[in-house]
């Protein structure tokens, strides 16, 4: 069960990256884990550590991209943008978390 918890906590670790820099335009990785946590309400939080393996596999895979900006005298962060296969990506990572929210609920519902 557990493994099976962390691929969906990865999963939708991943989803919610794409969803936050679709409707947010692009970020900052603290930016997304702050959002993520505001936007639930605390129930869902990625601290950086969790966020950064998302992040590269999203990079790997074509989804987003990166670049550099300076911030401020000193400080450069690295922001990620959500590029056009990203945008597929969160479409098909929806359908199937929508799906398994219907199936669930099927289950629970049954008498």
């Amino acid at each position: 069960f557990m493994a099976a918890r962390n691929n969906f906590k990865s999963g939708s670790c991943e989803m919610l990256i794409l969803h936050i820099l679709d409707t947010n335009g692009d970020c900052y990785a603290y930016q997304i884990s702050q959002l993520i946590k505001e936007l639930s309400k605390g129930i869902i939080s990625f601290p950086e550590g969790s966020l950064y393996p998302a992040v590269y596999r999203l990079i790997n895979n074509g989804f987003i991209s990166d670049y550099k900006k300076q911030s401020g005298k000193r400080l450069i962060r690295v922001y990620y943008h959500l590029e056009p296969k990203g945008k597929e990506r969160l479409t098909e990572l929806l359908d199937e978390y929508y799906q398994t929210i219907q199936g669930i609920e099927g289950i629970l519902h049954h008498e």
